[in-house]
């Protein structure tokens, strides 16, 4: 799957963040719509900007929860943000212990140098596509 291409004003936001963090990113942006088209549940991504940050939506379905990219104040990292009220960065947090950073309910954080671990960050990315799936009985729309 190769992502969409940047709608102008996502592209000026990553054009905003310092160059390894937009740069690690883009490469977390294409992990996500790889992710979602791996999930036929998902559907096609709504990507807008929410708080000035490029944000991904599983508004067609509803199957999952809204995944930002941006920068944490007190962070050299990339991070990758999610609703502080859902349960996926503590999901994340017991599956790769070791393998990221995670601020509180809120955030993963990942390296702007050396290899980006591709398979594990794929993994969380579809379970935030995904969380709504399956929770309480409820489906996607």
């Amino acid at each position: 799957m190769i992502a969409p291409l940047l709608p102008r004003e996502v592209s000026r936001a990553f054009g905003a963040l310092p160059a390894p963090i937009g740069k690690r990113l883009l490469q977390v942006r294409d992990l996500i719509f790889a992710a979602a088209a791996a999930h036929d549940d998902v559907g096609k991504l709504t990507e807008s900007l929410k708080w000035g940050e490029p944000a991904y939506l599983t508004e067609e379905t509803g199957s999952g929860s809204t995944i930002r990219l941006g920068r944490l104040k007190d962070s050299d990292h990339a991070a990758v943000l999610f609703n502080c009220r859902t349960t996926v960065v503590d999901t994340f947090r017991e599956r790769f212990p070791d393998q990221f950073e995670y601020r509180q309910t809120r955030a993963l954080l990942v390296p702007t140098s050396g290899a980006l671990p591709k398979r594990e960050l794929s993994v969380c990315l579809s379970l935030a596509l995904t969380y709504h799936l399956g929770r309480s009985g409820k489906r996607a729309r």
